[in-house]
Order: C-alpha cells, then structure tokens, then sequence
C-alpha cells in the first residue's frame, strides 16, 4: 500500500520550473547589448570608409570610366554623330587614318610648339615671382592673391581681350611695335605669330597658378639651410642656385609634367583666337592643336569614330609623359 511519502507530487499544470528569471539577469542584458553594439561598431568602422568615398567612384564609373571604355570601342568602329547607334567594325582603320592624315601631325606639331613656347617661359617667370614674394614684402597677401585672378578668369573673357590686343589694325601691341618702327604683324593669319599669341594667353592665365605652387614648396625649405650658406659667405644668387633649386626639384618635376599635360589639352584659347571662331586654328590650320583636331572631327565632321580614335592617341600620350616622369622620378631620388 503506497504511502503519502512513496507518492510523487504531481506537476502543476502551467508552472514554471525554478531557475533564472526571463529574458536572464541585468548583467546578462547589459553584455549582449555592449555585444550588439560593439559587433555594429565594427560593421562601421569597416564600411564606413568605403561609403564615404563611394560617391567619388560613383561619378567617376559615370563621367570617367564609362566614356573611356566606350570611346574606345567606338574608335574601333564606324559611326557618325547622326547616328551614333549605328556602328560598323573597321579595326584599327580609324587609327591608320589619322595617323596617315598630314592635318594630325600638323595639329601635333602645333601642339608640341605652342607647349614649349607657352610651358618653358611661364615656369620660369613663376619661378622669379616665388623667389620675390618668398621675402618679406608689405603687402604681400594682396601679391599672392592677385597671382590668382588670371587662372580665375574666364578662358572665354581672357582670350577675347587678347584679340583685342592682337588686333592686326588697331591692336595695342601692333601699336606699340609701330611705335618702335616695327611693321604691323597678322596675329591671326602667321603661323608663328599666331602661336606665340595663343601661347602668351597661356602664360598670362597660368604663371601666377605656378608661382603660388613654387612658393608654397620655398617655404617649406628650412632656414637653416639658408642661415648655414649665408655664413659659408654665399651670395643670394648662389643660395637660389644651390640651395632653393635643388630643394625644389620635385616640384619643378610636376609642374613640367602638369604644364605638359595641360599643354597637350590646348583648346579654348585657339578656338576663340580664331578670328573665324572655328575649329581649323586659323585659315591654314596654323595654330590647330590636337584638341581642336578632335573637335573638327567629331563635332563638325561628324566622325565619333574618328574622334575617338585621336582621344585614344592623346591619352597614350599622356601615358607617355606619365612614364617618362615616373623614370625622372626614380633617377632623382635615386641621385638624392
């Protein structure tokens, strides 16, 4: 006979066996939330970054990447701006055209010319104007600011001034040769006339940009190095030429580099210098530069394909330049 003891009690129905309260202590609450956040903080230390810079990649697939692709499948085809769908293969044909083309290497040459014309001069003149403003001057602030205005000009405002200028009849600077005895001189009908005066729209607008370049990196250069030549018995002249212009030779290597890139990239200033405003660079194509060889091409003559296949050209031309900098790059490291 079972007893009262030998019985088990019976489960109530619905209780809950002894043990930790729901949902656990509010010392275990509080770790999985530092767990939480600390898993999210992660999250966002590691994808934060690449969000931020997304944009910038963004717009570069769009405007960048994207065109570069496509001009260079469409320089392997025919096809008109009329009908820019319409694509017919023809390889390399394009590129065997233009190079075959004597207004390409006339375009080339001119670019090449007003570069060196425009590029050698106006790194110089920065160059002096850094030495100048890097002393102390009353007023100084007002000079590097003024350095500016050029480069803040419009393209379109500061070359119409210039034609002005150059005007062959009543230009000042025909005057002011008359003035001398010189002949008046067609600016915009000679071929070296005409270059040297696109050119010097060049170095009006750029020389200050450069000059502020170089007086930034003067300025980095430690006084110590000036106060030690100076004691050598070293003149100013010998503390520019030993002191000042070898500190800045990695800037000097890229304003080159920058100047020659932006050289090759010539176009507001011959396009509007063109008392015609086209894109021939003058009734002889005496000032036309590869960039308003591309734009006759595409834009007047309809041929994207031929247009892009000269853009490809100039930007292996840039590769160019960028390797060639790259090897001066090592050479002067190397020899520092």
């Amino acid at each position: 006979m079972a007893t009262p003891h030998d019985t088990a009690a019976l489960p109530v129905k619905g209780g809950a066996a002894p043990g930790r309260p729901a949902g656990g202590s509010p010392a275990d609450k509080d770790e999985r939330r530092r767990a939480k956040l600390s898993r999210r903080w992660q999250r966002d230390a590691r994808w934060s970054p690449y969000a931020f810079v997304s944009p910038f990649f963004l717009l570069f697939a769009a405007f960048g990447l994207f065109p570069l692709l496509y001009t260079g499948w469409a320089s392997l085809h025919q096809v008109e701006l009329t009908a820019p769908t319409d694509m017919n293969w023809v390889g390399l044909r394009n590129y065997t055209r233009i190079f075959d083309d004597e207004f390409f290497w006339n375009a080339a040459r001119n670019t090449l010319t007003i570069g060196i014309i425009s590029t050698v001069p106006q790194l110089m003149m920065a160059m002096g104007i850094a030495h100048i403003l890097n002393y102390k001057l009353r007023g100084s602030t007002f000079y590097r600011v003024a350095m500016l205005a050029p480069y803040a000009t419009s393209i379109a405002a500061a070359t119409l001034v210039f034609v002005l200028l150059f005007g062959r009849d009543y230009g000042m600077i025909n005057w002011a040769l008359d003035f001398v005895g010189v002949d008046p001189i067609a600016w915009q009908d000679d071929k070296w006339a005409g270059q040297f005066a696109v050119s010097t729209i060049i170095i009006w607008r750029w020389t200050g940009y450069n000059a502020l370049i170089y007086l930034a990196a003067m300025q980095a250069i430690p006084q110590d190095l000036y106060e030690s030549a100076a004691l050598d018995g070293a003149s100013r002249w010998k503390q520019f030429i030993h002191v000042t212009l070898p500190s800045l030779r990695p800037t000097i290597l890229f304003t080159v580099v920058v100047s020659t890139i932006g050289a090759s990239q010539v176009f507001g200033e011959p396009l509007l210098f063109d008392p015609n405003k086209s894109a021939s660079g003058g009734g002889e194509h005496q000032f036309q530069t590869l960039g308003l060889y591309l734009y006759e091409q595409g834009w007047v003559n309809q041929h994207l394909g031929r247009a892009s296949a000269i853009a490809w050209a100039m930007f292996a031309i840039l590769i160019v330049i960028g390797i060639i900098n790259h090897v001066i790059s090592r050479r002067l490291r190397a020899s520092s």
